[in-house]
């Protein structure tokens, strides 16, 4: 027995050591895992993927968006705008261009008006996710699978499909980590 575990743990290994099958092995089973866990289809979740692309392709179409940093995450067909421009006719611009996008039901216009944020805000954006996310994981009250944690200069953004309490409980949990200026609820209750 031991030296069949032995043999199917080297395989696994050269399986892994060929190149660009383990990023694929991995990935499609990252893939697997995440679609399996959310709260939405598989085909709305393809569909969410597909306007998230065309959204983005078209804001950097876009010439006068050129010097705005708009990030765009798009969750049951609701998509979240959020980042920087130099005015409010620009994040307009943003908000109609992202509202014509075929399948888009519904646009949340978070962008700032204002420079561009730093790579050292970013950072700390990436480090605020993550220090909610591992909250969520722990918290009993919170199915963190449900949840998609999006940070923009210290601002949370909290979007799936819940009920009220998994919502008051996601948002209460992310206002009190430290470094969280502001949370905004763009949760779709069930």
């Amino acid at each position: 027995m031991k030296t069949q575990a032995k043999l199917g743990a080297l395989a696994f290994a050269a399986m892994l050591t060929l190149s660009g099958c383990a990023a694929a092995l991995v990935g499609a089973t990252a893939v697997g895992i995440s679609s399996a866990t959310d709260s939405r289809t598989v085909g709305t979740q393809v569909d969410d993927q597909a306007i998230e692309i065309k959204v983005i392709a078209a804001l950097k179409g876009e010439e006068r968006l050129a010097n705005s940093r708009i990030q765009v995450v798009s969750f049951n067909r609701s998509v979240l705008l959020m980042g920087q421009a130099q005015s409010h006719g620009l994040a307009e611009l943003a908000t109609r261009m992202t509202r014509d996008t075929a399948g888009v039901q519904r646009v949340h216009n978070e962008i700032r008006i204002g420079e561009v944020i730093s790579f050292k805000t970013i950072s700390n954006d990436s480090w605020l996710t993550s220090k909610i996310k591992a909250k969520f994981v722990t918290d009993e009250a919170i199915d963190a699978a449900k949840i998609k944690v999006v940070t923009e200069n210290s601002e949370v953004f909290l979007m799936g499909l819940v009920d009220r309490q998994m919502a008051r409980q996601a948002v209460e949990v992310a206002r009190n980590t430290n470094g969280v200026q502001r949370v905004i609820d763009a949760f779709e209750i069930r």
